[in-house]
């Protein structure tokens, strides 16, 4: 497990990362894997890392897993590298957007 004070900033650094509200996060995973034949359940749409995302913006520091822990780092990490200055989103960039969209960023909101 991380040291508490390890956890403490990189809880603080995921939720930099994610910049969506857990029901932003929801709404876009139900629309990003809703197609014209079919559409999953509420709870199970989205990639299993959106869906991990989800579930830890509803969760306390104090019950996160170490799986979560791996999945926060996981997140940083990517948000991260796509946001070096050198990567700068252009607004028409919507693959890029919606893929760091499923993650809980999205780079052109404030």
């Amino acid at each position: 497990m991380t040291d508490a004070l390890e956890l403490d900033a990189l809880w603080d650094d995921f939720h930099r990362a994610v910049n969506m509200t857990s029901q932003e996060l929801a709404a876009w995973l139900r629309v990003s894997d809703a197609a014209e034949e079919t559409e999953p359940l509420p709870e199970q749409a989205g990639s299993p890392t959106g869906q991990h995302v989800l579930a830890i913006l509803q969760k306390r520091r104090t019950d996160l897993t170490d799986d979560d822990i791996r999945v926060m780092y996981e997140v940083v990490d990517t948000v991260t590298e796509e946001s070096d200055p050198e990567n700068e989103p252009e607004a028409e960039d919507t693959n890029r957007r919606h893929r760091l969209m499923t993650i809980g960023h999205d780079p052109l909101k404030p």
